[in-house]
């Protein structure tokens, strides 16, 4: 016996579902499925957010000077003439940046392996384009999801049972970090 469940699908189909649920889990803490979904889920979770809180305090601070184009009051950038070309103003700004050490780069790329980007559009779905931004699901990991569940052994999901579903009666349930 296989130790996963097949849902139905092809294998190329059943990954693709699970990285999407999977990924939405992560960027909205909690999401409705079925009951078979959320189990498979939970085995892909669950080891990305342990691999996160290992490696959560695993970087180093270094102080870095950045160049930052000058911008008005509009928030347009400052331009100048030299030699008949405008030229942006750039500013340089002394910024402490964290950069990860190797295990935690490691761990950074095999969870973003596991997860689909995420871009976050305005709810008016007006201007999109200009002011959609994209999540960096593995910064939250680190930052938000990993120091919570720190002191944590494991069970970072919970699942509850809603009731079936009317079309075919399968059992739904919201899984849901804890």
């Amino acid at each position: 016996m296989p130790g996963y469940r097949k849902l139905g699908r092809t294998k190329s189909q059943r990954k693709a579902m699970l990285r999407a649920l999977a990924t939405s889990l992560l960027h909205h803490g909690r999401i409705m499925t079925t009951e078979t979904r959320a189990k498979e889920v939970r085995k892909l979770v669950e080891p990305l957010i342990t691999l996160a809180v290992k490696e959560c305090d695993n970087f180093t601070e270094v102080t870095k000077t950045i160049k930052v184009a000058q911008k008005d009051a509009a928030g347009k950038r400052i331009k100048t003439d030299e030699n008949g070309k405008k030229v942006t103003v750039y500013q340089d700004i002394q910024a402490t940046v964290q950069v990860d050490n190797p295990s935690r780069l490691n761990a950074r790329r095999r969870i973003l392996s596991h997860l689909y980007p995420v871009t976050e559009v305005p709810k008016d779905g007006r201007k999109t384009r200009s002011q959609s931004k994209k999540i960096d699901l593995a910064r939250k990991l680190f930052e938000e999801i990993a120091p919570k569940y720190a002191e944590r052994p494991g069970g970072y999901t919970r699942m509850i049972k809603i009731g079936k579903r009317k079309g075919d009666a399968a059992e739904m349930v919201y899984i849901e970090l804890v």
